[in-house]
């Protein structure tokens, strides 16, 4: 709701921008999927590399 209400803002002040803006949205949103996933990736990644090296301290019985 925010973004919409500046996107408001934004064609009273400049409604060539905001024009702009609303033709551009979804190329951008094309563009950025790819670093999304993989960031997601290596997201995932990370957090098998914690669970591996915590694994013995959790067989052990620690409490992490």
């Amino acid at each position: 709701m925010l973004t919409f209400i500046l996107w408001l803002l934004l064609w009273v002040i400049c409604w060539p921008l905001a024009l702009l803006a609303l033709v551009l949205w979804p190329l951008v949103w094309l563009i950025s999927l790819p670093f999304r996933l993989i960031g997601i990736t290596f997201d995932a990644l990370f957090a098998f590399l914690r669970a591996l090296l915590f694994l013995p301290s959790r067989i052990l019985g620690h409490k992490a």
